[in-house]
């Protein structure tokens, strides 16, 4: 009498097309991610591999390794019916291997 029933503690929730654009929007970045890595893979092997490049080469693979992971977490995340929040370790991870992937391809490229 006068409790509070599950249903009425937690309200249902319609995502809409939300966690759908999320998705597509992380798949986008790794998209862009794998292209930023395999150029610098392909400018450091098509110029000639000296030492240097070859580990900014690493780099570059690691660091899109790196991003990789976090997206695929996420993106595993985001089809549960109620996704849990990016961690803000995660979310770090993510930026700076983004930003260094970029830092490190343009190295490649000049």
């Amino acid at each position: 009498m006068g409790g509070v029933t599950d249903a009425e503690a937690e309200p249902v929730r319609d995502p809409g097309l939300q966690p759908e654009r999320t998705r597509l929007a992380w798949r986008r970045t790794t998209l862009s991610c794998t292209v930023a890595a395999v150029l610098a893979a392909r400018a450091v092997l098509h110029g000639g591999a000296t030492a240097s490049g070859l580990l900014v080469c690493a780099l570059c693979l690691l660091l899109w390794l790196g991003f990789l992971v976090v997206a695929h977490r996420r993106m595993l995340a985001l089809s549960a019916r109620r996704p849990r929040t990016l961690s803000a370790g995660a979310a770090w991870t993510a930026a700076v291997c983004t930003l260094a992937l970029a830092v490190c391809a343009a190295a490649t490229v000049v």
